[in-house]
């Protein structure tokens, strides 16, 4: 499947698709959205992308190509993450299982399975339905311009292992549809699943939902992504403090998220949609990441994006003001809007429509309630400074007072990639000290 894959990603780059390029006011104002009385639900849940076409009033055709541009533009993640892949930057001592057959079988009492793998039941659907209703949404188009959401079927389910008995959460996809569901004028619905897949591949923290298998046919139009099954999850339902988790869960829950986010940006991943849906819950309380689907890679510490992150009321005022930001701040902001949530119950900028929401976070200051920790207040204070520049950066926030509380400083991870890095580095020294020993 690698290679394949990789050479699909090559395809996609080369494509004239991509001569498509923006041209926008660099002004920094309240961008218009149409037809904005969108509801709480699609706010709250939707995985929420405006990259190229979806506000932006004019797009220019730049196929006739301007070399000087093309070398001055920096890598997309899908370059990034092959150019990672090819040279062996993964951060795993043992690789993703790749399997290239797909056995679809029923038993007589109904129960499906894929491959060693039987389901039990289904726990949740994909987000690239949710991507298509909003965009019919926002640009009133046709229906018959994009595939039907509900045929799509990109769902997830619980199935065992028959062969050790263990749970397993599975996404499946049609790749059929994938390729036909354009979510800009330079990528399909497949891009983002393809760079969710690389990105997983990549990456093993105890933090972050962990990626055990893919599942490609080539003779199926299925695609299969088998993930470690994480039981729980706290949903946020705006119901105020008698939803909340209290303070020492949430301070326990936040310290699981900063060490997970602080991984991904060592590793020059930023998630972009950081929100309470994509954390969690084990059965002995640890905190994962999952969801990977608009996440992006950079390369040399640059980590200026121009595609905006998810979900409306986690974004930060930085990606609807201007047409570049930093991923890592964005994140940084998203974790401080998921720590209000896990505090008071609530979500801090939400509106009536989408243009009331991007207007709260841009303009409304944050008001927290007298009796909470003063610390606490200080902590969501700083990472929901509306100026990415001033505000707190995940070190900062392992370091806070209330954040250590009586555990002490977060954990560092030692993750494969510097323990890669240390033995390499012990083995050039004892070869060194070797051939000083024996010319002495």
């Amino acid at each position: 499947m690698l290679d394949k894959t990789l050479s699909y990603v090559r395809d996609i780059l080369t494509c004239n698709c991509f001569g498509f390029l923006k041209k926008r006011n660099p002004r920094k104002v309240t961008p218009t959205i149409y037809n904005s009385n969108l509801s709480h639900e699609l706010l709250l849940d939707t995985d929420f992308d405006d990259e190229d076409s979806f506000f932006n009033d004019e797009i220019i055709n730049n196929t006739s190509g301007d070399d000087e541009e093309e070398q001055s533009r920096p890598k997309r993640s899908e370059e990034i993450l092959v150019f990672r892949v090819e040279n062996g930057m993964i951060c795993r001592q043992f690789p993703v299982k790749e399997t290239h057959k797909i056995d679809r079988t029923e038993d007589e009492n109904g129960n499906k399975a894929v491959n060693e793998y039987v389901r039990e039941y289904k726990i949740g659907s994909g987000s690239y339905g949710k991507v298509v209703s909003i965009v019919f949404s926002i640009l009133s188009l046709k229906e018959n311009s994009f595939p039907d959401p509900l045929s799509m079927n990109v769902w997830q389910a619980l199935y065992r292992s028959s062969i050790d008995g263990k749970h397993y959460a599975i996404k499946a996809f049609h790749k059929s549809h994938l390729l036909k569901l354009r979510v800009a004028p330079s990528e399909t619905a497949m891009t983002d699943v393809l760079r969710e897949v690389f990105i997983m591949k990549m990456l093993q923290h105890p933090n972050i939902v962990n990626l055990i298998e893919v599942i490609d046919d080539p003779e199926s139009d299925n695609f299969y992504m088998v993930l470690e099954y994480v039981e729980d999850k706290w949903v946020c339902d705006g119901s105020g403090r008698a939803c909340s988790l209290g303070e020492e869960t949430a301070r326990r829950y936040l310290r699981d998220i900063v060490s997970g986010l602080m991984y991904l940006h060592a590793h020059n991943i930023v998630h972009g949609d950081i929100k309470p849906d994509n954390l969690l819950i084990t059965r002995h309380g640890t905190v994962k990441i999952g969801d990977f689907s608009v996440s992006q890679a950079f390369e040399d510490d640059n980590d200026m994006l121009r595609r905006s992150p998810g979900t409306p009321v986690f974004t930060a005022p930085e990606c609807i003001l201007d047409i570049t930001y930093s991923g890592k701040a964005a994140d940084t902001w998203a974790v401080g809007v998921t720590l209000y949530c896990m505090v008071l119950g609530d979500y801090p900028f939400l509106g009536d429509t989408l243009q009331d929401t991007y207007d709260r976070i841009v303009n409304t200051l944050i008001v927290l309630p007298n009796d909470l920790n003063p610390r606490l207040k200080n902590l969501i204070e700083g990472l929901l400074c509306k100026d990415p520049r001033q505000r707190m950066t995940l070190a900062d926030v392992a370091a806070d007072s209330w954040v250590i509380g009586k555990d002490g400083p977060i954990p560092e991870y030692f993750c494969w990639c510097k323990r890669k890095n240390s033995e390499k580095e012990d083995n050039d020294e004892s070869t060194q000290d070797a051939s000083l020993t024996y010319t002495d």
